[in-house]
């Protein structure tokens, strides 16, 4: 027996003098053929308050009709599962970040983990097998302070080895989330400092900033509700990469419609009045190393002069 019931999100909506309609997680209101079946009793059936009865001849009919909900992803058979359910989260930075990051993580089913650095170098070279093997292990690391040059150096090598990667710093008055790095190529957070560097004027005023060559911080740290954007922002992230595993089609699932991919997706939070602003970011090409003449050697092609410029 169909034991069917609407998915999260989704609902029946009954239009006075005309059919049932659908309206689907995302707000679209979908007409249904329901092939005459009623749309009082599919509503019953779809919200749990009645069952089929025996030899009911229209069963077949509604078995059919709810068959098409579920495979068009407006239906499941059982409780759905919390989107992190079966992963584990290694946490670890400045516990006025990882608290709440680590409350939202385990609320969407995660096992979450703590971490420290030195375990983060142990988990970069644990090879393609057990756990790793499954691409269901991430690491989070959050700062409320700049990254400091070379800290994030072994976990981007994560990646290479199925450990998804994601990680936020602040900056001042901003708190920076860098897109998640889920396997070979991502981008890392080498390829944002690159990025970053490039993209401004002052290049050399912010690699000296980022080296430590600043007066003491001033703030402003995120207060309980910045901090929690920033940790819903982040569990988002990991639930579009658990998320990724489904292949998910357009229509279900977690598809991002509108805005950037999350794993090309450099996000800045002004802990002032809470404004979240999106950059697209993209890995940097490996290049040739310098011949003498100060030119890339001949090898390196035109991808070495693009990643100059």
């Amino acid at each position: 027996m169909n034991r069917s019931r609407l998915a999260p999100g989704a609902g029946i909506v009954t239009v006075p003098g005309a059919g049932p309609v659908l309206r689907s997680p995302e707000g679209e209101f979908l007409r249904i053929d329901t092939g005459g079946v009623d749309g009082d009793v599919l509503a019953r059936r779809l919200t749990g308050q009645a069952e089929a009865a025996s030899g009911d001849p229209h069963d077949g009919r509604l078995h059919r009709l709810i068959e098409a909900f579920e495979a068009g992803g407006y239906a499941v058979a059982s409780s759905p599962r919390p989107p992190l359910s079966g992963r584990v989260v290694h946490v670890l930075g400045d516990p006025v970040l990882t608290e709440p990051l680590a409350r939202c993580v385990r609320g969407e089913g995660a096992e979450v983990r703590p971490i420290t650095p030195d375990g983060v170098s142990e988990l970069a070279p644990a090879g393609p097998d057990g756990e790793h093997a499954a691409g269901r292990v991430a690491v989070v690391w959050c700062l409320d302070s700049p990254a400091a040059e070379g800290i994030w150096d072994a976990a981007d090598r994560l990646p290479d080895h199925r450990v998804a990667w994601l990680r936020c710093h602040r900056e001042g008055a901003h708190v920076w989330t860098e897109p998640l790095a889920a396997a070979p190529g991502d981008v890392s957070s080498r390829h944002v400092r690159l990025r970053r560097l490039a993209a401004t004027p002052a290049h050399r005023e912010l690699a000296a900033y980022w080296a430590g060559h600043r007066t003491p911080d001033t703030g402003p740290h995120p207060t309980a509700a910045s901090a929690a954007l920033i940790a819903a922002l982040l569990a988002a992230d990991l639930i579009a990469w658990a998320g990724a595993d489904a292949e998910p089609r357009e229509g279900s699932g977690p598809v991002h419609r509108a805005g950037l991919p999350p794993r090309r997706r450099l996000r800045r939070i002004d802990l002032r009045d809470l404004t979240v602003t999106e950059h697209p970011v993209l890995p940097v090409p490996d290049v040739a190393p310098l011949s003498a003449g100060g030119r890339p050697s001949p090898s390196a092609g035109n991808g070495a002069w693009q990643a100059r410029s």
